[in-house]
């Protein structure tokens, strides 16, 4: 890799199927066109990462990966050093504390002058270890950090002494996440055309709050069914929780999805039922395909739900969620909650703000 004007170098723990991750990925598909954007992966092989997230095959060239072991390691330093001193790159963005503390301090070991750090959340900073190494990290490193909502900023602003914190809330793809046929969308994923969908799409781990959703089921409606996409440790037994409360029947696993904008397209409203989230994604693409969306009262999500459409429930409470979904359903409403996302968070505004931001520092 040659070194190349306006190269900006994002350090993230993993590529795998997240919205941090997919927050890097568009940040570097919507690029400019004089900008040389690279991703490096502190774990893993790219053989591996395409192989599980099919996605990062038109990009591989712009992939490193480091294939970073478990535990501290000095050597992850070494070879970010290494790198950036043979790229020579105007600006290093790191993304969460894991890349902060390898990625920042060897972009300032590098002498790279611009730093930039995004807070995806903060919850870990809860965490006495966690804060200690990263107010240590910002105090050598000195990075523009941001943070992708005003409840992280807050977060930071409570658990750090750091001074250079802005906001640039996190974008989706408008084009791509957009309305289209329902009809057209449900049969290409196999589903009935008459029935009333609610769907949810997440990784299948406790975090994501998915027993909640099925919990909630039973207080719905007994015609509508729900849609889960997204895989995880905990399919199995969320499989037999449908199975023990007698949902099975309403409820469908589609596994890992490679064209979301469709999934959200089928569906009458979104769910995320998170029990932590920081700025989600998800929320905001299927508002984006037109989807009125439910979701639990967690980090950030608040100010990704359209105020006309969406609807906010107390974390852990499935019967407040099933009263929200119900509420959604029954309504009439000529409003689409894409207008929101559009004005709000459309990705290549994001991108416009990251680079005004990096322009305010060269200057």
């Amino acid at each position: 890799m040659k070194s190349k004007a306006n190269t900006v170098i994002h350090v993230v723990q993993h590529l795998a199927p997240g919205g941090l991750e997919t927050l890097a990925i568009n940040m570097l598909k919507f690029a400019s066109s004089t900008s040389n954007v690279l991703i490096v992966s502190l774990d893993g092989n790219k053989e591996e990462a395409v192989r599980n997230w099919p996605i990062l095959s038109d990009i591989t060239h712009k992939l490193v990966f480091l294939n970073k072991k478990a535990g501290v390691s000095t050597n992850t330093v070494s070879s970010l050093y290494r790198l950036f001193k043979h790229i020579k790159p105007q600006v290093v963005h790191t993304h969460h504390i894991g890349p902060l503390i390898y990625g920042a301090t060897a972009a300032k070991l590098a002498g790279i002058k611009h730093i930039v750090h995004t807070e995806h959340d903060a919850w870990h900073l809860n965490n006495p270890k966690h804060r200690l190494l990263q107010n240590i990290v910002l105090k050598f490193s000195r990075p523009q950090v941001v943070a992708d909502a005003e409840v992280v900023k807050n977060q930071l602003d409570s658990q750090l002494s750091y001074d250079r914190v802005a906001v640039i809330r996190n974008g989706v793809d408008c084009e791509r996440f957009s309305p289209d046929n329902k009809n057209n969308a449900r049969t290409n994923l196999g589903l009935t055309l008459n029935d009333t969908i609610i769907g949810s799409a997440g990784r299948l781990e406790h975090v994501k709050g998915h027993d909640l959703l099925l919990k909630a089921l039973p207080l719905v409606h007994s015609s509508v069914k729900l849609v889960i996409a997204g895989d995880g440790t905990q399919r199995e037994a969320l499989t037999k929780m449908a199975k023990d409360l007698s949902i099975s029947d309403r409820v469908y696993f589609l596994g890992l999805v490679g064209d979301m904008p469709n999934f959200y397209r089928a569906l009458d409203v979104f769910c995320l039922p998170s029990r932590c989230e920081g700025f989600p994604l998800a929320t905001l693409e299927a508002q984006a395909c037109g989807v009125p969306t439910v979701a639990h009262d967690v980090g950030g999500t608040k100010e990704t739900l359209c105020p006309d459409t969406g609807l906010l429930s107390p974390v852990g409470d499935h019967k407040a969620l099933a009263d929200n979904i119900n509420k959604l359903l029954s309504q009439q409403s000529n409003c689409s909650p894409r207008r929101f996302v559009t004005r709000n968070n459309d990705i290549k505004k994001m991108v416009e703000a990251y680079n005004a931001l990096s322009q305010e520092e060269f200057a």
